[in-house]
């Protein structure tokens, strides 16, 4: 019994929260792997990693790597890793280039978020501005909001992957950018990410930050993080966004 109210009282704390967050953002920024789309749902990451290491192989360069790091699954962890023992080099710079392109052809079959689409759309309606903030790169990013006919609700506020990686997130640099960019204060931003390191980069920021899960296991990933509010679905966010515009209608 006990548990069962401790449960229920985090979740009614949880959706109070979520209504705060939701209708006092006037700027809202998004990762956008997770909370806009799946982008690897149809061309996988751990392939396009295996393919970075066979290429290093290739130049002969097989060593840049250690045994472990030869097998992460995350291509942007092996950028990481070549950037910090070859840093501004041609190496990088062309491994970097090579990832945007694997990312510009996974966005063809990347899988929309559920309720992403309209979330996106209703949130510009009520006036509120959008950006995308993410270690993503910005080209491909532009492509897909396009193709989905999301562009317009963010550009020109694409903040992506820069040459200098030292300032991927959990560095806040993007997030900094957005908002001096939008001339937001922090405190009137909301971001919504799917990692710790779309957690730390919010705190640092001064940015409140919702924390999108789509399982279990990446919930509990977010809140040891120090996400307080953690939703799986971008359905109650659409719900309080449809509440609140009709609250409106009703007091305008």
């Amino acid at each position: 019994m006990t548990s069962h109210v401790t449960q229920t009282d985090r979740v009614t704390v949880e959706t109070g929260n979520l209504r705060e967050l939701i209708t006092r953002a006037r700027f809202v920024l998004f990762d956008f792997d997770g909370p806009i789309c799946r982008l690897f749902a149809g061309h996988a990451a751990e392939d396009i990693a295996e393919s970075f290491v066979e290429w290093l192989e290739i130049r002969g360069l097989s060593g840049v790597l250690t045994d472990e790091e030869r097998k992460y699954e995350d291509p942007q962890a092996l950028l990481r890793v070549v950037d910090l023992r070859h840093p501004g080099s041609d190496l990088v710079t062309e491994m970097e280039e090579r990832l945007t392109t694997e990312e510009i052809k996974a966005a063809a079959t990347a899988m929309p978020t559920p309720f992403a689409d309209p979330l996106i759309r209703t949130w510009t309606a009520v006036g509120c501005r959008l950006a995308v903030t993410t270690n993503n790169s910005a080209r491909m990013v532009h492509e897909y909001l396009a193709n989905r006919e999301l562009l317009s609700c963010f550009a020109p506020h694409i903040y992506g992957r820069t040459r200098n990686l030292g300032l991927l997130k959990p560095d806040p640099h993007c997030l900094n950018r957005a908002l001096r960019a939008m001339g937001a204060a922090p405190s009137e931003a909301l971001m919504i990410g799917d990692s710790p390191a779309d957690v730390e980069a919010a705190r640092q920021a001064g940015v409140p930050f919702l924390g999108y899960a789509r399982n279990e296991g990446k919930s509990n990933t977010l809140r040891n993080a120090g996400a307080d509010t953690v939703v799986d679905s971008l359905w109650p966010l659409l719900e309080i966004l449809k509440g609140a515009g009709r609250s409106a209608d009703l007091t305008g």
